[in-house]
């Protein structure tokens, strides 16, 4: 019988810094431009070292994407839970480099059917997450925002930043700061009012 295939620690400092190399390498080159050669040269390792850490390509990339969807539900749960939940999770969705990234993972789903699986869960999750929390704290927002339905905001304001971040790769701004001054208009406009403070 085979003995299991020995890999190193989840809490290894050289498995997150390798990890690390592998974001900066996807946020510049596109998934495509990642191996486990390409890692190995970046961080300056043998690529029997990936190997150690992430036996296959899949394992890697794995990682990778749990490691930002984790740092993600726990951003989620901080900017919906913030005085202005609306504006906070706008803000973090249209992060260039959050959603460039997210983007890139959709793309290499099309090709491997676990990245597609996890991503999948990982989107059910957050979004029940975040319709949750949402929907808490809508009825601070005057009528008319706050009757939209808490799913339909997060799924506008998501197909949003991702169209932001496919049309910016070929090179398309029309509209986008339109757009983007529309969205700070309604948001302004629907702003929870201060709370009154009474006068000594």
């Amino acid at each position: 019988m085979t003995a299991p295939r020995r890999t190193g620690t989840e809490s290894s400092t050289t498995r997150a810094f390798l990890l690390d190399i592998t974001e900066r390498i996807m946020r510049e080159e596109g998934y495509a431009g990642v191996s486990s050669r390409s890692v190995a040269k970046r961080a300056g390792v043998t690529p029997a070292l990936i190997h150690y850490y992430f036996p296959t390509l899949d394992d890697l990339f794995l990682a990778l994407f749990r490691r930002g969807a984790e740092r993600n539900l726990e951003r989620h749960e901080r900017v919906l839970s913030s005085p202005q939940p609306l504006r906070e999770l706008w803000e973090l969705m249209t992060e260039p480099t959050r959603s460039a990234l997210l983007t890139e993972f959709m793309a290499l789903a099309n090709h491997r059917k676990s990245i597609r699986d996890e991503i999948a869960e990982y989107s059910k999750r957050s979004r029940r997450q975040q319709t949750e929390l949402l929907a808490s704290g809508m009825a601070q927002y005057g009528p008319g925002l706050a009757e939209i339905p808490a799913p339909a905001l997060i799924f506008l304001m998501g197909a949003v930043s991702r169209a932001f971040v496919a049309e910016d790769a070929l090179g398309i701004s029309d509209g986008h700061a339109e757009v983007r001054a529309l969205v700070e208009r309604l948001l302004a406009q629907a702003a929870p009012a201060e709370p009154a403070v009474e006068k000594p």
